[in-house]
């Protein structure tokens, strides 16, 4: 067998972008530590079909860069999530990493589908600058009048699916675009990238909808200050991080919890009420938001205890991961991806298509289906839109 003459300096590069560890490395490919460090000192080279796997499979990225003659420039990530200390930045797991740079793809795709300019006819990213300034009240009824969303309108609801769905279409039509996947990580809710033309939120779509509709609001709070952010489950790490940034982070909760649960309208409702898990799943149904965001209103009012907190969601999280694993089995791909891309996206890609701004290989690119599944594609499209 052949091997391959790559650019040791680009195996290099490629493993730290993705977040791993020589060991790591040697680990999934099944080999030794000193063969992987001979490959990126370059005394030694893969062979074609190591470079294959290493590509495809642990890097995730196109065999061709491997030749190139240095390392290729892209966005320094980590400078773009400066509320992550270096240390969890470093630690983020390479499936997380991919996700950032799979939703960096999508953003680009946006500047090319839309010529460089986001098609919503009103911006909500427009006005950051001005509610910077703003308090938490009167922020939150700000934004919420932006996305014409009453809430009386959002109790209304009738499950949280609906909420979910009626939610995103509120930022995208206020040009905020909102992607969905599944992280295959329990530990990261979704993140988003700050652009001042297409800002992006990415959620998980393992999680809880409730969650994933609070992951959308705390996003948007990074938006809003101008910094991509990452939503972790556990936010221990907020005490690490440098003043002005760990501000940012509690600012971007308080945003998320009087947006969804505004503080006058949630007073009204538990006066005289007796707190317990009935109470707490009843108002959670009231809002359309998850049983933690209640029980934090409760804590935040001393009505319950840091142990009780504690106790409690450790409980619905546990209750969550089994439900989840319950519900485990092959869904429509179509369906699928339809609903990771979101309504807008796709929306945008068909037009260009049918408008002969694109060709039909790159609407398969940009929908990230085969060429020869577009029309299965579409009309399970048709199906979900008539529903």
């Amino acid at each position: 067998m052949v091997k391959a003459p790559v650019n040791p300096q680009v195996l290099k590069w490629a493993r730290k972008s993705a977040n791993l560890t020589i060991d790591d490395v040697a680990y999934k490919f099944k080999k030794s530590v000193d063969v992987i460090e001979a490959w990126e000192s370059g005394t030694d080279a893969p062979y074609y079909v190591q470079l294959e796997k290493l590509a495809y499979e642990i890097y995730k990225r196109p065999i061709a860069l491997f030749f190139f003659p240095e390392p290729p420039q892209e966005d320094d990530t980590k400078r773009s999530f400066r509320t992550l200390p270096e240390s969890e930045f470093n630690s983020l797991p390479a499936l997380l990493i991919r996700q950032i740079r799979k939703a960096i793809v999508k953003q680009e795709n946006l500047y090319e589908l839309c010529n460089g300019q986001n098609p919503s006819p009103k911006q909500l990213f427009s006005n950051f600058k001005t509610w910077q300034n703003y308090g938490i009240k009167k922020l939150s009824l700000a934004i919420r009048d932006y996305l014409k969303t009453p809430l009386q309108e959002q109790k209304s609801w009738d499950s949280e699916e609906t909420a979910l769905e009626n939610w995103r279409t509120a930022f995208e039509n206020s040009g905020i675009f909102v992607f969905k996947d599944a992280f295959r990580h329990d530990g990261y809710s979704g993140f988003c990238i700050f652009d001042k033309v297409f800002p992006l939120i990415i959620i998980n779509n393992s999680m809880p909808k409730t969650r994933q509709i609070f992951t959308m609001f705390h996003e948007l709070g990074h938006l809003i200050f101008e910094t991509s952010g990452i939503d972790k489950l556990q936010d221990d790490f907020i005490d690490l991080l440098p003043e002005q940034d760990r501000h940012v982070e509690v600012l971007c909760n308080q945003i998320a919890a009087e947006l969804l649960v505004p503080e006058d309208d949630f007073n009204t409702h538990i006066k005289g009420v007796k707190v317990n898990e009935d109470t707490i799943s009843s108002l959670a149904n009231t809002y359309k938001v998850s049983r933690e965001v209640i029980l934090r209103k409760f804590l935040d009012r001393g009505l319950v205890s840091k142990s009780t907190y504690k106790k409690l969601t450790a409980k619905w999280i546990d209750e969550a991961k089994k439900k989840r694993q319950e519900k485990k089995g092959g869904g429509d791909y179509y369906n699928t991806q339809s609903t990771y891309l979101g309504n807008k996206y796709v929306e945008i890609a068909f037009n260009q298509y049918y408008r002969r701004v694109i060709s039909e290989a790159q609407l398969a690119d940009y929908l990230n289906v085969k060429m020869d599944s577009l029309l299965p594609f579409e009309m399970a499209l048709h199906k979900r839109w008539a529903r």
